[in-house]
């Protein structure tokens, strides 16, 4: 029934900096924009509800979408939404539910950990060695990116 992933999505407060971030550090290309989507402009569907309430689950918004190309295998979709003028501003933590992490594969996580940090990424303790155990041998290693995203680097050993 599935067949790929196709992408990821993830809410930022500005969608041209996390696209400026995006294709000019992590390497990825815009496919395309979208937006303003705007509930107050969108007709009601016969339910009554609005049109972000109804696709979203949240009334009453106005959002721009983005569709990036992030590696061959994965898009990532970014929302901004200019309202409602409540929503929360900081990522959950890894803890919270809803909680989420994007995990990349890279050749030498050291060095891409380096890079992203030289490029307003933020490392935690890290690397996590992984071997002989039920999970490849592995050395990962979590970061956020310049909007609280949290990301995980993994290099296969």
């Amino acid at each position: 029934m599935f067949r790929k992933v196709d992408h990821v999505s993830l809410t930022v407060e500005d969608i041209d900096e996390a696209i400026e971030f995006y294709t000019r550090v992590m390497g990825a290309e815009l496919r395309y924009r979208m937006g303003p989507f705007d509930a107050r402009e969108i007709p009601r569907g016969e339910d009554g509800r609005d049109w972000t309430d109804a696709h979203v689950q949240v009334p009453d918004a106005r959002l721009n979408i983005a569709m990036l190309k992030l590696c061959e295998n994965l898009g990532m979709e970014l929302f901004q939404y200019d309202r409602p003028e409540d929503a929360a501003t900081v990522p959950p933590r890894n803890c919270d539910v809803g909680a989420r992490h994007i995990c990349l594969q890279v050749d030498d996580v050291e060095a891409a950990i380096n890079y992203l940090a030289e490029n307003g990424c933020s490392a935690m303790a890290g690397p996590i060695v992984s071997e002989g155990g039920p999970a490849p041998d592995s050395l990962s290693w979590y970061v956020t990116d310049p909007f609280g995203h949290q990301m995980e680097l993994v290099q296969y050993t």
